[in-house]
């Protein structure tokens, strides 16, 4: 009687360890998924205003004594022509009252200084327009935008927000006109990176990227394919194929900014490649990411059953013909699996990256490998290290860009895991 009592309890003690066990995994596992909630509702409040634009509506005359360019039509004329002049006159036949000084700077204030260009391109695609006069939807300045969406409150004292009295009421005088519209952002999408939040976007960083990888994939998926069937099914087994392997293992844990210092050592200051240039930081990046591609491919040729190999071999394929015509297309989910998780990996890299220099302001936008550029992480950074408020919402919206790509790529992972993937 005593042996049974004493089993019992220990039975049930044995069940209590599996339930708080159980209610330990339960309670991180939600733990888990509250915090990342919280850091995805947070980046989504801030970030989702910089998907729209304020614009202003104003009554522009291309005057040829404003623009300062007398009867001279040709685009190196109008580059240099004084179109912020232009925006200033409609500025002033809006409020007509306003002649000091300060207040009239305070009023050239609400529109974006990227608003000159903005007239400059219409009127080189169309120099006829010369002496005209129409009405254009103008971009806003940042702090302008910034009350129309609501995040300057004019209840706020002066002092503590960036727009005076008078810019709010002039404000509010343009809202109740009908002369104030949000709108989609397409320069977000569509531009490079600007000292002006209301003008700066993502295209510039999306095509570094872009390249960057371009390039890193073209490095690291054939060399680390080939080292992984070398070494799983050719490399024999000795010292130093165990110290290569051992070396493998210890790279892919390595921080990656040591591979950013490796780059800037060797590839800028001992073979001066370009600073800044996608080359380089899809080599430093392919570096980064080859230990990865080579483990998943080594397990992924591990998981394919001994006997397809004996069974090629048995009838009469050489070993090179076994490994590429049988293992190979077998493994080739999980290795593209492996090579994908590292591109995606490669992509949200900041480190290494600005040790080689991308880390620079770059407006324009990269055509090719060899052009300075910036990448999506990188621009992110720089944008979280900028003093304006708007370029918060900027940030966070160039996070939510990235969080697409990675889980684009993840899943693309998945998909091609399991429409390839064969079961013995």
């Amino acid at each position: 009687m005593t042996d049974s009592l004493a089993n019992d309890i220990r039975l049930r003690r044995r069940y209590q360890a599996e339930r708080r066990f159980r209610i330990y995994g339960i309670t991180a596992t939600a733990s888990g998924l509250l915090f990342l909630g919280v850091m995805l509702v947070s980046i989504l409040i801030i970030g989702h205003s910089a998907f729209r634009q304020s614009f202003i509506k104003l009554d522009v005359t291309f005057d040829p004594e404003v623009l300062q360019i007398g009867d001279k039509t040709d685009e190196e004329s109008l580059r240099y022509a004084h179109f912020q002049g232009l925006i200033r006159v409609a500025l002033r036949e809006k409020f007509p009252e306003v002649t000091d000084r300060r207040e009239l700077r305070e009023l050239y204030a609400l529109v974006s200084r990227g608003a000159a260009d903005v007239l400059c391109e219409i009127l080189i695609d169309d120099p006829g327009l010369m002496g005209q006069r129409h009405t254009y939807w103008l971009p806003a300045s940042d702090d302008m935008d910034l009350f129309v969406k609501g995040e300057i409150k004019s209840s706020a004292p002066e002092i503590e927000r960036q727009l005076s009295d008078r810019q709010i009421e002039w404000a509010e005088r343009l809202t109740s006109d009908g002369l104030v519209d949000l709108r989609f952002n397409t320069a977000f999408f569509t531009t490079g990176d600007s000292r002006e939040p209301e003008l700066a976007g993502i295209w510039g960083a999306v095509k570094g990227s872009f390249y960057t990888l371009l390039v890193t994939l073209a490095l690291s998926f054939p060399t680390g394919i080939l080292a992984a069937i070398y070494l799983q099914e050719f490399a024999p087994k000795n010292p130093v194929t165990d110290l290569i392997e051992v070396n493998i293992n210890n790279l892919a844990a390595v921080p990656s900014i040591v591979f950013g210092l490796l780059g800037l050592a060797v590839f800028l200051n001992f073979f001066h490649m370009p600073r800044s240039a996608p080359l380089v930081g899809g080599v430093v990046l392919a570096l980064m990411t080859l230990p990865v591609i080579i483990i998943a491919a080594r397990a992924a040729l591990l998981a394919v059953p001994p006997s397809i190999r004996e069974a090629a071999l048995a009838v009469g394929a050489t070993p090179m013909q076994t490994v590429f015509h049988h293992v190979a297309p077998l493994a080739l989910p999980g290795m593209l699996t492996g090579a994908i998780i590292g591109m995606a990996r490669a992509l949200g890299e900041t480190a290494p990256l600005l040790m080689i220099g991308m880390v620079a302001f770059i407006a324009d936008i990269p055509q090719g490998v060899t052009d300075p550029a910036t990448v999506l992480p990188v621009q992110i950074f720089l944008w979280a290290d900028s003093p304006e408020r708007a370029f918060m919402s900027k940030m966070a919206a160039g996070i939510m860009v990235l969080l697409g790509f990675l889980i684009a790529m993840n899943l693309i992972a998945v998909v091609l895991r399991h429409r390839f993937e064969q079961k013995w």
